[in-house]
């Protein structure tokens, strides 16, 4: 696990999250990254590879609320970092995959069907039932040699299906149909174990820190 992610991992990594929502792409800022979001609870975001003394003083100099500082580094270590005023988020996950992932077989139920979409360099895969309803859906962003999945969700009442897998079976197509096959993605608590047991990797801790109104 790295301690410290590589600025152009960092970066193409971004430019995914950034596609995939239709946003600004990221901005250089001293030894990270900023992407203006424009979301009203998420003004911007600056990134970092580190808890460097960039990090350090952007904390320090920041009073406004939603305005999410987020780094490649853990929970615990931020408690000792960051000015009371910051509230520390969950521990999430940098997560890679060089390899071809690692499926059970089987195959999707009569009950669902597929629909797929395009746009950028972003592919959507949505698993529908019969009627319509959404069931799961995921998104995977071509960045030059890297593929970063990015909204992976199944709805409440359609979990423990097996959807969000075979989601991610078809959304690794697509990057494998491109020849891509670095994959990238950040993981909370509970999603960390379903892309293990696809043969995803920790690559670094990963975590967020806000202002709360």
């Amino acid at each position: 696990m790295k301690k410290s992610v590589p600025l152009n991992i960092l970066e193409k990594w971004l430019k995914g999250w950034a596609l995939s929502r239709e946003l600004p792409l990221p901005l250089k800022y001293k030894s990270g990254y900023m992407i203006d979001v424009g979301y009203e609870n998420q003004k911007k975001r600056y990134v970092f590879s580190e808890p460097n003394d960039d990090y350090i003083q952007l904390s320090k100099s920041i009073d406004q609320p939603w305005i999410y500082l987020k780094v490649c580094t853990s929970a615990d270590e931020l408690k000792d970092i960051l000015p009371k005023k910051w509230v520390i988020q969950p521990q999430a996950y940098m997560m890679s995959a060089y390899n071809q992932m690692s499926f059970p077989s089987g195959c999707l139920s009569d009950y669902y069907k597929l629909e797929f979409e395009n746009y950028n360099t972003t592919f959507v895969v949505r698993i529908v039932t019969k009627d319509g309803e959404l069931a799961s859906i995921g998104r995977v962003v071509l960045v030059d040699d890297f593929a970063v999945y990015d909204r992976i969700s199944t709805e409440a009442n359609h979990r423990r299906n097996g959807l969000a897998t075979f989601l991610m079976k078809e959304l690794e197509k697509i990057a494998l149909a491109n020849d891509v096959h670095n994959n990238f993605l950040v993981a909370t608590e509970e999603g960390k174990s379903l892309y293990q047991s696809l043969g995803w990797e920790i690559y670094s801790l990963y975590t967020s820190a806000v202002i709360l109104e």
